[in-house]
């Protein structure tokens, strides 16, 4: 389906209700709507979680967070829908509460993939593409879901990579124990991801660090309290290494990232926030369809993404495979050290 519809002063809006890198490598879509349609106003569906790092996105108007809307009756629902006056919802991330009630709120335009069943009775345009096996990028797959809005092509990444720039901090301060502690000259390690991804060992993080820091880096761990419960015996902090797990906002690690020199984690939220930040991002990822770094290595001019072996048989095979743990301490540091 097709439209010549003019969505310059229209009302649109992108549902994105998951996790921080899912929601950061969504953000392209809206810089999109405005170069095309610059009167357009762009509201941003997500969870509250994710609501400051969405509300640093130049390019979208209004931020509406749904835990609140989880929780209420469908009444409520509906009434929580209607105020915003939509004239277009798209449902990057599939939620079906959420597809619900947009229907019943008489949203004219209701986008989403046709591989969700309920879709069929909740949306009226369904783009019918398969995430799982494209060798598109992730955030490239999210375009697919704006041909209706007058899209051609999917974009190229480096046009993407682009679109990183809209995202826009504002100064924050650290906590005074990291901020005094904190050197000019140093590297954000990020070794857990909260179970999404598969992860590099917390013993080659801590050899990192110590080589690291023996190379005139200090060191910064991140993650959250009970992250940092996992691994927080293993932080050399006897050498200069800074424990920040559990002590940030997501504001301030922005800004811890910001100032750094660089960022290492697996798939994982900071790793996207450090690209969009044009840091050196250093990903470690499986070659394994479909987490390789093919579909989610993170954006951004100065981002890499290493794999142990691109052609790994149990990978190549779709195996469960702990290849990643395989990629050695040196392949990293190599990226900070002359």
């Amino acid at each position: 389906m097709k439209t010549k519809i003019d969505w310059n002063y229209k009302h649109i809006a992108i549902s994105r209700t998951d996790s921080i890198g899912d929601v950061m490598l969504t953000l392209p879509m809206c810089a999109w709507f405005k170069k095309q349609y610059p009167t357009c106003k762009i509201s941003f569906i997500c969870k509250n979680y994710t609501a400051p790092l969405v509300e640093k996105y130049s390019s979208i108007d209004q931020i509406i967070p749904v835990d609140e809307f989880m929780q209420m009756n469908k009444t409520e629902q509906l009434e929580f829908i209607r105020q915003f006056n939509f004239d277009a919802v798209i449902h990057v991330f599939p939620n079906k509460q959420l597809a619900k009630s947009i229907k019943k709120a008489k949203v004219p335009f209701r986008i989403g993939t046709s591989h969700r069943l309920y879709h069929l009775f909740t949306c009226n345009i369904r783009p019918n593409f398969t995430r799982k096996n494209s060798n598109l990028h992730e955030s490239q797959l999210n375009f697919e879901l704006l041909k209706f809005f007058g899209l051609k092509t999917v974009p190229i990444l480096e046009l993407l990579n682009e679109y990183t720039s809209n995202f826009k901090l504002k100064s924050t301060e650290l906590p005074l124990e990291i901020k005094d502690k904190l050197k000019t000259k140093y590297i954000v390690l990020h070794p857990k991801s909260q179970g999404s991804a598969l992860e590099w060992p917390i013993e080659k993080y801590r050899a990192l660090s110590i080589l690291l820091i023996e190379q005139g880096y200090q060191v910064a761990f991140t993650g959250t309290e009970k992250e940092g419960a996992l691994f927080r015996e293993r932080i050399p902090t006897e050498m200069g290494a800074i424990d920040t797990t559990g002590k940030l906002t997501i504001d301030q690690l922005c800004q811890l990232i910001y100032k750094a020199d660089g960022l290492v984690a697996c798939s994982t939220g900071p790793l996207h926030i450090a690209g969009f930040l044009n840091k050196k991002a250093i990903g470690l990822f499986s070659s394994r369809r479909p987490i390789h770094p093919g579909r989610w290595k993170p954006l951004g001019i100065h981002s890499i993404a290493l794999v142990f072996d691109s052609l790994c048989k149990k990978c190549t095979q779709g195996q469960n495979c702990t290849c990643i743990e395989n990629i050695s301490v040196n392949a990293v540091a190599h990226y900070f050290i002359d």
